[in-house]
Order: C-alpha cells, then sequence, then structure tokens
C-alpha cells in the first residue's frame, strides 16, 4: 500500500477508562478500524487532560491515573474515513472527534505482515 497526497486525519479524544461493550473503548477503536482496512492507528496517552466537564485527568492523582487522556490518530483517505466515521460515532458516548486535512509525505508498505523488508 502506498498512499501519498491529501488525505485526512482523524484524531479521536477519550478517556483511558471509556468502554465498549466492556473493554476498553480505544482498543475497539483501533481492531475497527483494521477490520475496515484502514491504513493504521496510533493510539496516544496523555500525561493530563480536562474535558467538556473541566475535570484535571493527570497520572499525578492517583484516583484518576487509570483515566488518563487517550488520542487515537488514524489518516487515510478520506473516502475511506468518511465511510468509518458513523460507526465511531456510535461507539463513542463522551469524546471529541476531529478531521483535519494532511499532506502525506510518505506512507509505504512492502507488503510484508511482519514489516521486514
Amino acid at each position: 500500500m502506498k498512499i501519498e497526497g491529501e488525505a485526512l486525519l482523524l484524531r479521536i479524544l477519550i478517556g483511558e477508562s471509556d468502554k465498549h461493550h466492556g473493554r476498553p473503548l480505544y482498543e475497539a477503536i483501533v481492531e475497527e478500524a483494521r477490520k475496515q482496512g484502514l491504513a493504521g492507528a496510533t493510539v496516544w496517552r496523555g500525561l493530563l487532560g480536562f474535558g467538556a466537564h473541566s475535570r484535571l485527568h493527570s497520572h499525578k492523582i492517583l484516583r484518576l491515573s487509570e483515566d488518563l487522556p487517550i488520542v487515537i490518530e488514524i489518516v487515510d483517505q478520506a473516502a475511506k474515513i468518511q465511510q468509518i466515521l458513523p460507526l465511531f460515532d456510535d461507539m463513542i458516548d463522551e469524546g471529541l472527534i476531529t478531521l483535519e486535512k494532511v499532506q502525506v509525505i510518505a506512507y509505504r508498505h512492502n507488503g510484508d505482515p511482519g514489516g521486514r523488508k
């Protein structure tokens, strides 16, 4: 697979403790993206953040340390991102979903599932 040129960046911000059918929401989102054939997904764990309720979530506060901010980023062609958005909208009860136009400089996959050349 090779992607270059204009694409969309889908960014999803949720909490680490958010669930979908009893499992971590971020895992369910990434697995759905993989199942739908998107180019890839990355999950980032934040150190500090707050959302709609203005409640701080920090690695320094023990009682909230298991509900840190999670950011999921997925870049792919606009049509593929637009196709999966309704699925994610149904999965996410609370969070933020954004889209940005991006310019992909290089994304290459040599066909080896192990990633070796």
